[in-house]
């Protein structure tokens, strides 16, 4: 394969990469929605946990149906599914057609979760994989910091945020086409995961804590995502409009961190980067939640966004050392773990009633002290 035909084949499978970042929409969604229809903080947060839960469902499942249709027929069935999922709150707008809608986006995201990476190695080589899929991150959280900035301007502008479905469904169908017409030739998968084979490995220790830590981080990024917006609006009386930038600069801090972890990681153990990063991390988490000027809190988001950038990939390649020959088995579990999405936001919801957003996010002090002791607990070489 040539350098130029690689690079043909591989641009729209890193496209897909931005329909992956989808997902974090419902961060700032969660806050419209819930302004839309005077919900509670815990019926607002039902969109993270119908969208989250199907990972926890489909995970495992997809990578044992991925096996028989194909990496790439797989990718396009999760594209179809998004699609579907942009159009229905631009025909009808109800809370119960937006659950529906977010739980749709749940199943594509989920697909596409475990199926875009294994899509990845077969059109770039194995030396380039690697930085590959540093930017294939990097095109997801340009997705995700965009949704917030796309949704104030229709917003402020247009006077309804829901504009982002249609310039979403937009880029669903551009990135499916251009994915459908690229020809891709698929390298047989030499072991077949099964239900058994994935759920066993929870009986390591190991692996059981790395999975945990995968759901304390994913509970971690949608439970700031989510209540970001509703904590700037409480805590500094700015409106919903200028509160969702709040969201998008902690995604911006995300997407630093990742290309810095990517340089320090070559220095450093993952191990120890993990380690440094929740020393940061923690006072810094704390100091938000006590501080009330804006650009205080604001600095800190990014802090803790810059702390947390590469905790996920981390974990996922400790996990992936501790077993390196059972692969599949292992990425269609941590994927499930990405559920956490649906549990940490809603508990964060059911505080933040009882006690203020101050409270619900408080839980994370939890979900990052869990982290914290992950990393001391994983081996040096990871």
């Amino acid at each position: 394969m040539t350098t130029k035909n690689s690079m043909y084949k591989a641009l729209p499978v890193l496209f897909g990469f931005f329909i992956m970042g989808f997902v974090d929409v419902v961060g700032i969604a969660t806050n419209y929605v819930k302004k839309d229809f005077q919900l509670t903080d815990t019926m607002a947060n039902l969109l993270p946990l119908t969208l989250f839960l199907w990972f926890a469902v489909l995970a495992v499942p997809t990578g044992i149906i991925m096996n028989k249709l194909g990496r790439k027929n797989v990718v396009m069935l999760s594209m179809l599914v998004t699609f579907i999922a942009m159009l229905l709150p631009i025909f009808s707008y109800s809370f119960a057609l937006v659950l529906l809608a977010f739980a749709l986006l749940g199943v594509g995201n989920t697909i596409i979760q475990v199926a875009l990476n294994p899509l990845l190695t077969n059109v770039v080589s194995s030396e380039r994989l690697t930085s590959s899929l540093t930017m294939g991150q990097f095109i997801k959280a340009i997705a995700a910091f965009m949704g917030p900035v796309i949704a104030g301007f229709a917003a402020s502008k247009f006077g309804d945020w829901k504009f982002i479905f249609h310039v979403f469904a937009a880029i669903t169908v551009f990135s499916g086409v251009w994915l459908f017409l690229t020809p891709i030739h698929e390298t047989p998968v030499a072991n077949e995961s099964s239900f058994g084979a994935s759920f066993s490995l929870l009986t390591d220790k190991t692996i059981r804590m790395l999975f945990l830590g995968i759901v304390f981080v994913v509970g971690i990024d949608v439970g700031l995502n989510t209540t970001i917006p509703r904590f700037l609006t409480e805590r500094c009386g700015i409106p919903l409009e200028e509160a969702g930038l709040g969201t998008s600069l902690y995604f911006v801090a995300r997407t630093i961190g990742t290309f810095a972890g990517a340089v320090l990681l070559v220095k450093f153990s993952g191990r120890t980067f993990f380690i440094l990063s929740m020393v940061v991390a923690i006072p810094a988490f704390i100091a938000m939640l006590f501080v009330g000027k804006l650009w205080s809190i604001l600095a800190l988001i990014f802090i803790v966004g810059l702390a947390v950038a590469n905790v996920f990939s981390i974990i996922f390649s400790a996990a992936l050392k501790k077993m390196p020959h059972r692969t599949n088995e292992i990425s269609g579990l941590l994927v499930m773990g990405i559920a956490g999405g649906a549990v940490v936001p809603l508990i964060m919801g059911t505080a933040s009633d009882a006690i203020g957003q101050t409270g619900g996010m408080a839980v994370l002090l939890i979900a990052l002290g869990y982290l914290l002791y992950c990393a001391n607990k994983i081996e040096s070489k990871s």
